[in-house]
């Protein structure tokens, strides 16, 4: 006679959210292919990426209320005002990232973008009095160590590049801002709820940008449109989203910083499919960020 030992279902809501991290975040990683592949500029792309998503954002949030038990209703505003402001801190993110590669380096404005987790650390402590214990701060140092050597190679600090430096960091300020912020917001809504008025502040500012910069917003081939179409379903509908529900069960630090396999995924795919040379160095800065994900997870 055999028995088996049930996880709790704690154990499995956190192993499933945390595998939602894992998949969300190589969603995000293919976005570079698709955006590699567009016939727009970078800004006109994020566009298409969160206009695109919107509705399919609203019709998953329908079909999702639908699905849930009859409740009370509750008074809640008809226009979430919390959530477009969510939106706004992530339209930050995606406008300084994408100008910052026009400014600096590819590998820098990645690096400093990846810098993430130590300001959802700061805002995390400072803000919500949120303690870390050594181990938790061990795994996230190690982590970001880990994608400096992957990266480290292709960095380029000179002083022609210090605008795009800044602004690359100013990157991870506001993705930072906007995990915590999501993580806040995901306890009173459904993650289809947060995504769909998120993604609606997100577009209230970036399509602006892009109609002040001049930039286009007509591709000119099928497969261009394909590749819009394609980050938006995949990295925004299938990354964000991920991301969005893991926040509800995971706490946003180790979130961020188990986002850091992003690069590490970003780089397998760089050299399976763009034939770029996948070193030594590249595979120890991977395996380092991998420890320092589980060394995390383990102290959290």
């Amino acid at each position: 006679m055999t028995t088996s030992i049930a996880l709790p279902a704690t154990s499995k809501n956190s192993l499933f959210s945390f595998v939602a991290l894992f998949l969300g975040a190589a969603a995000l990683a293919l976005g570079g292919v698709f955006l590699r592949h567009s016939e727009l500029p970078p800004t006109a792309s994020a566009v298409y990426r969160v206009a695109l998503a919107i509705p399919i954002f609203f019709l998953l949030d329908m079909l999702a209320a639908r699905s849930e038990p009859a409740q009370p209703a509750e008074r809640r505003p008809l226009i979430p005002v919390k959530l477009i402001l969510v939106g706004f801190i992530f339209s930050g993110n995606l406008a300084l990232y994408h100008w910052s590669m026009t400014l600096t380096t590819l590998a820098n404005s990645n690096l400093l973008a990846n810098l993430a987790p130590i300001f959802v650390v700061l805002g995390s402590n400072l803000f919500l009095g949120k303690k870390f214990n050594s181990g938790f701060l061990f795994g996230m140092l190690f982590a970001l160590a880990g994608a400096f050597i992957l990266i480290g190679h292709r960095l380029d600090f000179g002083s022609s590049y210090m605008a795009g430096n800044l602004l690359g960091l100013l990157t991870a300020v506001f993705y930072g801002s906007y995990l915590l912020a999501v993580s806040l917001v995901r306890s009173n809504y459904r993650t289809m709820t947060v995504m769909a008025w998120s993604s609606v502040g997100t577009l209230i500012v970036l399509l602006p940008i892009t109609l002040l910069r001049g930039e286009s917003l007509v591709p000119h081939t099928l497969h261009g449109m394909l590749m819009l179409l394609a980050l938006a379903l995949i990295s925004h509908v299938g990354g964000q989203g991920l991301i969005a529900y893991a926040l509800a069960k995971l706490p946003a630090a180790l979130s961020s910083i188990t986002l850091l396999i992003q690069p590490v995924i970003a780089t397998v795919l760089g050299a399976y499919l763009f034939h770029e040379y996948l070193s030594v160095t590249e595979f120890v800065g991977g395996v380092i960020i991998l420890v320092g994900i589980v060394t995390a997870r383990k102290f959290s």
